[in-house]
């Protein structure tokens, strides 16, 4: 009887990520953040809340929240594509305190 080739731990460790993770929409959106906005506006930005049915990202500057408010449409849409029905309506740029 052979001895089996290793199994890499990175699928193991995503499956045990996403079963821990709480089910709320700031928790999916947490998690798709970076892949939908890419890692640029990921880099300066942070979802942090979940405030009357938007979801409040915290941003680096007020110049970046002014930016991502105007680019709103497109972001939803990148979320929209990661979540399906799930993601969030409105997004709302605070600057990070």
């Amino acid at each position: 009887m052979g001895r089996r080739a290793p199994r890499q731990a990175a699928g193991v460790i995503r499956l045990v990520r996403d079963l821990a993770a709480p089910r709320t929409g700031l928790a999916a959106v947490q998690s798709a953040w970076e892949e939908a906005v890419g890692e640029r506006i990921a880099a300066v930005t942070e979802p942090v809340a979940e405030r009357g049915g938007a979801i409040v990202v915290e941003c680096e500057s007020a110049v970046w929240a002014q930016e991502l408010d105007l680019m709103q449409a497109q972001l939803l849409a990148a979320l929209a594509g990661q979540l399906g029905e799930t993601a969030p309506q409105r997004l709302r740029f605070e600057v990070r305190k």
